[in-house]
């Protein structure tokens, strides 16, 4: 799959209504990238800095979140993600 089929699949299932369009994606985006930092800090805490396959697979989870907000926020503001993946290349 492709970026952009991804993007296309992910905005399938965004229900926001329009007046909160940039606006939503970008909170979730925060909220989601603090679930990954905080499921970082308690490997960290609770489980020796170890990480192991099932604790790999929970941050994994909440970076797919991330990604999709993501595919969100690059609609909403004109791009695909694979124009955003070339601008990060390009600077």
């Amino acid at each position: 799959m492709t970026v952009d089929e991804y993007q296309d699949k992910a905005i399938a299932t965004a229900i926001y209504g329009a007046g909160y369009a940039i606006v939503y994606p970008t909170l979730g985006i925060a909220g989601e990238a603090g679930e990954v930092a905080d499921k970082v800090k308690k490997i960290l805490r609770d489980n020796n800095g170890e990480f192991t396959d099932e604790k790999k697979l929970e941050i994994a989870v909440e970076l797919s979140d991330v990604l999709w907000y993501s595919a969100a926020l690059a609609r909403d503001l004109g791009y695909t993600l694979d124009e955003i993946a070339q601008i990060n290349i390009a600077k």
